[in-house]
Parts: C-alpha cells; structure tokens; sequence
C-alpha cells in the first residue's frame, strides 16, 4: 500500500509538470528564443541544456534567468550579447525558465 502511494504520488508531480514543459517549448519556439538558442548544441548563445547543467542546484536560478532574458545582458557565456526581451510576458518567461531548468 505505501509504494502504491509513493507511485501515485510520483505519478501527480509528473503530470502536472509535462504541460509546463511542453508549454515552455512552445512557448520558447513562438518567442524566437529557438533563434539563438537549441536544446542541445550551441549555435548563437548556450544549448538550453548547458544552461541547465551550469544553474543546476542554485536556488535562485529561475530568478535570475528570468531577470537576465528580459533585461538581456552579456559576459555570461563569452562576449556575444543576449538582447533584452521585454515584451514576452512574465508568465510566460517562468515557463520557460523552468522549462530550460528542467532539462
């Protein structure tokens, strides 16, 4: 009865995190962010999946990435600059924050 539990309990936070991730994908790709960016090869800035690996286990890194794509900056990954994103909401900046995170 208690792996039953543990199972289910697992299975919820799955669940209700795959429409985050999906979204924030979408939500990536409809912002041009896919522009600059790929899941897993460098192209004009950072595969999404080394900026993961780099902010993992810090706790303020959604925080901080969500200020750094709206505000946009440069030094991080090399001298190329990140423009600022103002107009992308920020619901749907956290989404792809955590979407970026969760890889």
């Amino acid at each position: 009865m208690k792996k039953m539990l543990i199972g289910a309990a697992g299975a919820m936070v799955l669940l209700s995190s795959a429409p985050v991730f999906a979204n924030g994908e979408a939500l990536a790709k409809a912002n041009n962010c896919m522009g600059c960016h790929a899941v897993d090869k460098k192209m004009v800035g950072p595969s999404y999946k080394d900026v993961a690996a780099k902010y993992k286990g810090q706790g303020d890194a959604e925080a901080k990435l969500v200020d750094k794509v709206k505000k946009g900056g440069t030094g991080v990954w090399g001298s190329t600059p990140m423009p600022p994103n103002p107009a992308v909401k920020d619901d749907d900046l956290k989404t792809i924050v955590k979407w970026i995170l969760s890889l």
